[in-house]
């Protein structure tokens, strides 16, 4: 199947760890980019490549093998907001910008705009069936992602085993751009302190240095 996700979500699957950040683990998550190579190579969310596809229309990256074994199967695109076009309609309706009756495009039309703005979803229709979880398309795309988390952009394409063992998580979000826990060693880091935008701390670990 297919399902959205909110940029939260995707946020604390990038950030969870055991002993080292989950982003090493191969089954763990595979994170597509379903935009032009040239939005691609600007930025995009850390740890994602780029959707490959051969002329034929198979998908070398990634292959349907990975796909069978991955837990987490995450697609984004610009700025995809609805799974299918009676969303994307009554998204028009919320805007106020739908046409009159008289005026209204058929449905044809309006599956051929949500086809076009919506290369996630296209991507994730073909996905699913290598897949036993759901395939994940990400509320909003890039632009909804980069706006709430600009620090988890880049323009790295190739992670070696060691980098992923050393990514630093931030804290998991529990209230979106609120509330967050993590631990001490997050709480301390001025880095971490600043992207968030934190403000004020509560310390509930054994760690008696104040923070």
């Amino acid at each position: 199947g297919i399902e959205l996700c909110e940029p939260s979500y995707l946020y604390n699957l990038l950030n969870q760890y055991r002993r080292v950040s989950r982003l090493a683990e191969p089954n763990y998550l595979c994170l597509l980019d379903a935009r032009s190579q040239r939005e691609y190579n600007e930025s995009h969310i850390v740890t994602a490549r780029r959707i490959a596809q051969s002329p034929t229309g198979e998908y070398l990256v990634p292959d349907a093998e990975e796909l069978r074994c991955v837990r987490h199967c995450v697609v984004y695109d610009c700025e995809t907001n609805s799974l299918d076009c009676c969303d994307y309609e009554e998204e028009e309706k919320e805007k106020g910008t739908s046409a009159s009756e008289s005026e209204k495009p058929n449905s044809g039309s309006l599956c051929s705009q949500t086809a076009e703005q919506g290369a996630a979803l296209h991507h994730a229709l073909g996905l699913q069936q290598f897949t036993p979880h759901p395939v994940l398309v990400l509320r909003g795309g890039y632009q909804s992602f980069s706006a709430s988390y600009h620090f988890l952009r880049t323009q790295k394409v190739l992670w070696m085993p060691q980098e992923l063992d050393n990514f630093q998580p931030y804290p998991v979000e529990i209230l979106p751009g609120k509330l967050y826990l993590g631990n001490f060693k997050q709480a301390c880091d001025p880095q971490i302190l600043k992207d968030l935008k934190i403000k004020a701390q509560v310390n509930i670990s054994q760690q008696p240095a104040a923070l």
